[in-house]
């Protein structure tokens, strides 16, 4: 069983507050546009109404890829609709345990139907990444390929570039989580720049298991990783 994250956010405000939660945009090869999602979203009430929700996640990494009608996914817009998620290792250093580290994607454009084998181990991946190798696909068919994480049990597409055929994608995934508040609907394609301003940070890069947030009354933040 996976390693469990916990981020436990507490408002400390005299008024009710919307948050949302999103991770730290993973490393891709070659420079692509990486586009981030909000993952979580909630109001808490008052401090006096007992404000607290709790955020879980797990060190389980996901491929992932996903059809979308677009080459330029867009801020405040769903990135796109069906998905396919496979479980998936990151290399080890010089690929020494053999892990599993690369899925293949798979697309049938008669039924429309969109797959990701159960993934193998290739060479010549980066040390702390994953593979996603695309099917063959042509426009205006588009897709998104990047890495999932659970979050209260649910599957959801954290980050990712939109992919070209027939290529390889490789993924390195950071843990470093952020909560701030606003909303965004899970699944909806947000500024990560902008809202990672002045935004609470949660780093689990440490060998840390759990963050208290704590949303102060004069608007800063207060986290404690243990």
């Amino acid at each position: 069983m996976s390693t469990l994250l916990k981020i436990i956010v507490k408002n400390s405000q005299s008024v009710q507050n919307q948050f949302f939660f999103f991770q730290e945009p993973a490393i891709y090869t070659g420079g692509p546009t990486v586009y981030t999602n909000s993952l979580y979203q909630r109001t808490l009430q008052a401090a006096n109404m007992g404000g607290e929700i709790t955020f879980m996640t797990n060190l389980q990494f996901y491929a992932a890829v996903q059809e979308t009608g677009t080459a330029t996914p867009q801020v405040g817009q769903s990135s796109g609709y069906e998905s396919a998620e496979q479980a998936i290792d990151l290399t080890a250093k010089g690929n020494n345990p053999a892990n599993h580290n690369s899925a293949v994607m798979s697309y049938d454009p008669t039924g429309d139907s969109l797959g990701l084998a159960a993934p193998v181990n290739m060479a010549g991946v980066q040390e702390g990444a994953f593979r996603v190798i695309t099917a063959k696909y042509q426009p205006p068919k588009y897709f998104n390929v990047g890495s999932s994480v659970t979050v209260n049990s649910q599957i959801v597409l954290s980050n990712f570039v939109v992919g070209q055929p027939q290529s390889n994608v490789d993924c390195e995934p950071i843990l470093k989580y952020y909560v701030q508040t606003g909303s965004y609907v899970p699944g909806t394609v947000m500024d990560f720049t902008l809202s990672s301003t002045k935004a609470a940070l949660c780093d689990f890069t440490g060998g840390y298991v759990q963050a208290v947030v704590t949303y102060k009354p004069n608007g800063d933040w207060d986290v404690q990783m243990s």
